[in-house]
């Protein structure tokens, strides 16, 4: 039998981000999970979308055993801030998971969108990017595009953003 050769081209090794993608506990909205899904796809990345009401321990089980370049947790029903706080509590205290870039966005309280303080504390407690509803999709692509595939650690640090960047997650 004749044995045909594969021709290559490009890059051997993908080079999009392995991102999970998540609501968190309360949460039981979609629509803002296949957005995020199809945006950054589009974009080139690998997406595992968790889906709604997603358990925190699920959540932190999930992310060790993807080991992601990216986790993006969505809140539409207003308690992301709380909910947020939680969550990457949990993420941070997991030693392979403590330096995966993650960030919120969404509806992250109930009083409309956030204050400096609040997109602060976030980032104090852990969280490398907060985007708030009514922001920019472009700032979150940005974000997302100054992450190397594969490293699963931030170029820069916390806050590469500017705290008033934001885009609904």
């Amino acid at each position: 039998m004749e044995q045909h050769a594969v021709e290559q081209h490009g890059k051997a090794e993908p080079a999009g981000l392995d991102v999970v993608v998540t609501t968190m506990a309360s949460d039981s909205h979609t629509w803002n999970l296949v957005f995020l899904q199809l945006l950054l796809e589009e974009l080139g990345h690998r997406v595992t979308n968790l889906g709604a009401c997603v358990p925190d321990e699920l959540l932190v089980a999930e992310c060790r055993r993807i080991e992601p370049d990216l986790i993006v947790l969505s809140s539409v029903n207003g308690h992301g801030f709380h909910d947020g706080l939680r969550v990457i509590a949990a993420l941070r205290a997991r030693p392979e998971l403590a330096r995966t870039p993650t960030v919120i966005g969404g509806k992250l309280g109930i009083a409309g969108t956030g204050t400096p303080a609040r997109q602060h504390r976030l980032l104090a407690a852990g969280f490398d990017g907060v985007f708030e509803e009514g922001g920019s999709v472009l700032d979150f692509q940005a974000f997302v595009g100054s992450l190397p595939a594969g490293s699963r650690a931030l170029p820069t640090g916390p806050g590469v953003l500017p705290a008033g960047s934001g885009v609904l997650l």
